[in-house]
Protein backbone atom coordinates (compact mmCIF):
# COMPACT_ATOMS: atom_id res chain seq x y z
CA UNK A 1 0.00 0.00 0.00
CA UNK A 2 1.28 3.37 -0.98
CA UNK A 3 0.99 6.63 1.43
CA UNK A 4 0.24 9.85 -0.91
CA UNK A 5 3.03 11.98 -1.21
CA UNK A 6 1.59 14.64 0.95
CA UNK A 7 1.09 12.61 4.33
CA UNK A 8 4.52 10.79 3.42
CA UNK A 9 6.46 13.87 3.97
CA UNK A 10 4.22 14.87 6.87
CA UNK A 11 5.19 12.02 8.73
CA UNK A 12 8.82 11.55 7.75
CA UNK A 13 8.96 15.72 8.82
CA UNK A 14 7.39 14.42 12.27
CA UNK A 15 9.28 11.63 12.95
CA UNK A 16 12.91 13.72 12.13
CA UNK A 17 11.23 16.91 13.97
CA UNK A 18 10.75 14.70 17.81
CA UNK A 19 13.95 12.91 17.39
CA UNK A 20 15.75 16.59 17.07
CA UNK A 21 13.38 17.81 20.08
CA UNK A 22 14.09 14.71 22.06
CA UNK A 23 17.98 14.93 21.71
CA UNK A 24 18.16 18.97 21.96
CA UNK A 25 19.17 19.66 18.75
CA UNK A 26 16.26 20.93 17.12
CA UNK A 27 17.61 24.32 17.71
CA UNK A 28 15.27 27.68 15.50
CA UNK A 29 12.04 25.91 14.93
CA UNK A 30 11.55 27.67 11.92
CA UNK A 31 15.24 27.03 10.19
CA UNK A 32 14.84 23.29 11.47
CA UNK A 33 11.23 23.16 10.18
CA UNK A 34 12.24 24.96 6.77
CA UNK A 35 15.49 22.90 6.54
CA UNK A 36 13.57 18.97 7.21
CA UNK A 37 10.91 19.93 4.75
CA UNK A 38 12.96 20.93 2.05
CA UNK A 39 15.18 18.27 2.45
CA UNK A 40 12.47 15.72 2.41
CA UNK A 41 10.98 17.54 -0.35
CA UNK A 42 14.05 16.80 -2.59
CA UNK A 43 14.51 13.20 -1.60
CA UNK A 44 10.87 12.19 -2.41
CA UNK A 45 11.02 14.34 -5.86
CA UNK A 46 14.18 11.82 -6.01
CA UNK A 47 12.02 8.76 -5.68
CA UNK A 48 12.64 8.22 -2.01
CA UNK A 49 9.43 6.70 -0.81
CA UNK A 50 10.53 4.89 2.37
CA UNK A 51 9.62 7.26 5.78
CA UNK A 52 12.33 6.33 7.95
CA UNK A 53 14.87 6.54 4.88
CA UNK A 54 13.52 9.84 4.29
CA UNK A 55 13.84 11.03 8.05
CA UNK A 56 16.93 9.51 8.64
CA UNK A 57 18.93 11.33 6.13
CA UNK A 58 17.35 14.64 6.54
CA UNK A 59 18.13 14.93 10.75
CA UNK A 60 21.84 13.51 9.53
CA UNK A 61 21.75 16.51 7.38
CA UNK A 62 20.24 18.58 9.59
CA UNK A 63 22.85 17.80 12.04
CA UNK A 64 25.90 18.42 10.06
CA UNK A 65 24.08 21.93 9.33
CA UNK A 66 24.46 22.28 12.32
CA UNK A 67 27.71 21.69 13.07
CA UNK A 68 28.49 24.01 10.01
CA UNK A 69 26.91 26.97 11.51
CA UNK A 70 28.66 26.43 14.80
CA UNK A 71 31.90 26.90 13.53
CA UNK A 72 33.91 30.39 13.65
CA UNK A 73 34.76 31.75 10.30
CA UNK A 74 38.42 31.56 9.63
CA UNK A 75 39.89 34.81 8.60
CA UNK A 76 42.99 34.47 6.30
CA UNK A 77 46.13 36.33 7.44
CA UNK A 78 47.60 38.61 5.07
Amino acid sequence: MTEPLPLLIESSIAIAWDYLERTGELGDAMVAGRFLSDTIELMVRRGERRRLMLANKAITAYQQFLRHQSRPPVLASA
